[in-house]
């Protein structure tokens, strides 16, 4: 009990706490330095990087050019949240919460800023008519799950993710207890996936979008390496969907932009047109 932690009255941050992201994480927000963002020639203007929320907005946005929506190209600018480049003025003005993926849409005579995935998938499938249903019942059933993801993925990531894959030290506290929710998610999604092909329905939405570069990277062990140790396997309604939308070409496409780790053929660290892509993905051949 000797080093049982007890709060103190008022927090102050601890500038040596640990960590992959210590030299970063303040308690505190706003512009650190001053710095443009650049501007490609496209109307969309996309910063990120290719993480689960960074995924899901290239891989609609690939989505949607495979339909043939010409109007969804889009520039890719790889935003290094390691090195702090969220927290450039230029970047904070675009998302004053500093987290990537943030969205410019310059087609319009304003541009318009976009920021938390989530809502750049709601505006880019209502601004191209795509993934989410006129039906408002079926709208309803998307909206739904959609919410679900984004409440539901900061436990999988900056709950197990950061305790079981990135914390300094181990706990079995906070392991134990993120572990549990995260397969109380996934077997949230089972049961919903057992009665449909898809997670909102027999439709792909912006709810697969959304849920799949999380919890579908995570059954296929592309993150956290924790496949065996959730038992992934047991959740085999999971695994088929998770198995059948990375089949998918604007899947595959998607997911390797702004990405720096990996293998040659999967990384794609800025994409201003398809050629970008065609390059990389011909390295796999």
């Amino acid at each position: 009990m000797a080093d049982t932690y007890i709060p103190p009255k008022v927090w102050t941050m601890n500038a040596d706490n640990g960590g992959q992201w210590a030299s970063i994480n303040r308690p505190d927000s706003g512009a650190r330095f001053e710095q443009e963002l650049p501007v490609g020639q496209h109307p969309l203007q996309l910063y990120s990087m290719g993480t689960p929320n960074g995924q899901k907005v290239t891989i609609l946005l690939e989505e949607l050019l495979a339909l043939g929506v010409s109007q969804a190209e889009y520039d890719a600018h790889l935003i290094k949240i390691g090195d702090g480049d969220q927290f450039s003025s230029g970047f904070v003005a675009v998302n004053p919460n500093s987290k990537i993926p943030a969205l410019v849409d310059r087609s319009a005579e304003q541009p318009i800023n976009v920021f938390e995935s989530g809502n750049i998938l709601l505006y880019l499938a209502e601004k191209f008519g795509h993934f989410l249903p006129s039906d408002l019942a079926a709208r309803t059933e998307v909206m739904n799950w959609l919410f679900w993801l984004q409440g539901s993925a900061p436990y999988l990531g900056g709950g197990f993710g950061h305790f079981y894959a990135y914390a300094p030290e181990k706990f079995e506290y906070p392991i134990n207890r993120f572990t549990m929710e995260a397969k109380r998610q996934l077997d949230v999604l089972d049961k919903q996936l057992a009665k449909h092909a898809y997670i909102a329905g027999d439709e792909y939405s912006i709810a697969d979008i959304a849920i799949w570069p999380w919890y579908g990277n995570l059954v296929l062990g592309t993150v956290y390496n924790a496949a065996e140790f959730l038992d992934v396997a047991s959740y085999q309604n999971v695994v088929r969907w998770a198995k059948a939308i990375e089949q998918r070409s604007a899947v595959q496409r998607g997911r390797i932009v702004n990405r720096t780790w990996g293998e040659e053929w999967e990384m794609v660290a800025e994409r201003h047109s398809a050629a970008d892509i065609d390059q990389v993905l011909a390295k796999r051949r």
